[in-house]
């Protein structure tokens, strides 16, 4: 199923440990470099701005290629347009085989035919079913999850967390107003399945490839979950999918339910993710309990912002405090230990400045001696023989 070598990919791991290592001072650079040249592995990019510029130049590439066989068929084009649109998206999955046969992955030019390439039969789908959404987003779907599977290529399943979310929804709108009304909670079920489904899929060592997209799959899934309840995002889907206006002194249904849910799952977040030792899962919590504040500003508050920053510091306090009675004595995960993987000559740079600038200490100075020494003729005399 993988396209690439399961060797190189292997070699990765190895790789990584030796970088690790390397950062902590465990091995010179030259043995790591030594052990980079010794080892293959897959031709990536780890500056992510080469990558988006490789992945512009892939789109180059591909409009050519689709430019020129337009020409070559353009006698038919206009009868045969539904058909070229799925040439046009073979091309990109045909372009993703050469470059992982290359030995390319995450580049940049795989990037964008990949992705091109699925957007492009998502449009075929669309053109044979007139813009009918549910299957276009089942068969985009299944697609994606297929494509991150053989080329582990971590767009295809941020495509695959977006449209399978898109087809639960469209699912949902089949159902007319049922299924518009309980969509928010159809999608908070998805949400959570999704995150306990990778989360117990990450413990499993027989997917090792594929551990960095799970845990994509996973985080996605938390913020599904807050997202389909927040009271923002509820209030106005109910306005644009069911036309309800609400009037000045009314609310949406269950209107308690989504004020509590847009407060207490920020909070679970930031401390499920301090008890995890996560540091995903608590970013993820800090995010959304800013979104929640901005949500409850945006309809019901008209706060000076010298309130705000006083909140905001008294909140940043209690979490510090709870943090660091909780974070001491721990020696895993989120810790104020130090971490030996860290370097830290910078922090000893910053303290020694920090004493320099405060107590006026000055580095010693060697001063000239007027004095003459040496001339020892006799072992550890010192002095010559005579006086």
């Amino acid at each position: 199923m993988i396209a690439q070598d399961k060797r190189l990919l292997e070699n990765q791991f190895l790789v990584a440990e030796a970088h690790s290592l390397y950062k902590a001072k465990f091995i010179t650079e030259v043995q790591f470099s030594e052990i980079q040249k010794a080892i293959p592995t897959p031709k990536k990019s780890k500056n992510i701005l080469l990558r988006i510029g490789f992945a512009f130049l892939g789109m180059l590439l591909y409009a050519s290629i689709c430019g020129f066989i337009s020409l070559l068929g353009l006698r038919i084009i206009d009868n045969s347009f539904t058909f070229f649109i799925f040439v046009y998206a073979a091309i990109g999955f045909i372009g993703a085989e050469f470059f992982v046969r290359q030995n390319h992955s995450e580049q940049g030019l795989d990037d964008s035919f990949l992705i091109i390439g699925q957007l492009l039969l998502g449009a075929g789908i669309g053109t044979i079913t007139d813009g009918y959404e549910l299957p276009v987003a089942f068969v985009a779907t299944i697609v994606s999850l297929l494509t991150y599977l053989r080329y582990i290529n971590r767009a295809s399943i941020l495509i695959f967390c977006i449209v399978s979310t898109a087809t639960i929804a469209f699912g949902m709108f089949e159902l007319g107003a049922l299924g518009k009304a309980t969509l928010p909670f159809i999608l908070m079920l998805y949400g959570l399945a999704i995150y306990f489904i990778c989360r117990k899929l990450t413990k499993n060592f027989q997917f090792p490839f594929y551990h960095q997209g799970i845990l994509l799959v996973k985080y996605f899934g938390l913020i599904l979950f807050y997202f389909a309840g927040n009271y923002l995002v509820v209030r106005e889907l109910s306005v644009v999918l069911l036309g309800n206006e609400i009037a000045p002194n009314s609310d949406i249904p269950f209107a308690w339910f989504f004020y509590i849910f847009t407060f207490i799952v920020p909070v679970a977040y930031t401390f499920y993710g301090i008890k995890l030792f996560e540091r995903a899962i608590l970013w993820i919590g800090f995010l959304t309990l800013g979104f929640s504040f901005y949500t409850i500003d945006y309809y019901f508050l008209e706060v000076p912002i010298e309130i705000y920053l006083t909140s905001g510091g008294l909140l940043l306090f209690a979490i510090a405090y709870f943090s660091i009675r909780k974070l001491k004595d721990k020696t895993k995960g989120i810790t104020f230990q130090s971490d030996r993987f860290i370097n830290s000559s910078d922090f000893l740079h910053t303290e020694a400045l920090i004493l320099t600038s405060q107590f006026g200490l000055k580095p010693e100075a060697t001063i000239d001696s007027p004095m003459e020494f040496g001339g020892g003729g006799f072992s550890g005399g010192g002095s010559s023989g005579e006086f």
